[in-house]
């Protein structure tokens, strides 16, 4: 973890910060131009635009308590998967989709294509 404002943002919620960092190493790992943004109410993650942030929930999910990160990808389609929490369309042809990471685990080849489709698309956007 390169930015020291990210303990400061998920202070009080160590569980969220570990699936954080699972979810930066990865992102990192695979996007090494990407950069990092603490905002004050997400961490974002950009290449020449912002593709995916993350974030603590506003409100508890059924299941699980609120400490569970929130992470959100701008597509060019809905993602029709049983993962998704909530997919909405903003404008016409650009997808906002959010992908509650509950484990490690969740950080996963799936969400990193996911992730890599978001990253592909803000590239793309004029």
């Amino acid at each position: 973890m390169k930015n020291p404002d990210i303990l400061f943002f998920f202070d009080g919620f160590p569980r969220a910060l570990a699936l954080y960092q699972a979810l930066e190493d990865a992102v990192l790992a695979a996007f090494p131009d990407t950069e990092v943004r603490v905002q004050k109410t997400q961490v974002s993650f950009y290449c020449c635009r912002m593709f995916a942030c993350a974030s603590l929930p506003r409100k508890k999910m059924e299941g699980c308590g609120r400490d569970y990160l929130l992470v959100t990808l701008g597509l060019p389609e809905r993602l029709d998967s049983p993962r998704v929490m909530l997919s909405t369309e903003p404008y016409p042809g650009r997808w906002t989709t959010h992908i509650p990471l509950l484990e490690p685990g969740d950080v996963d080849r799936e969400l990193l294509g996911w992730i890599r489709g978001a990253y592909e698309f803000s590239s793309a956007k004029r």
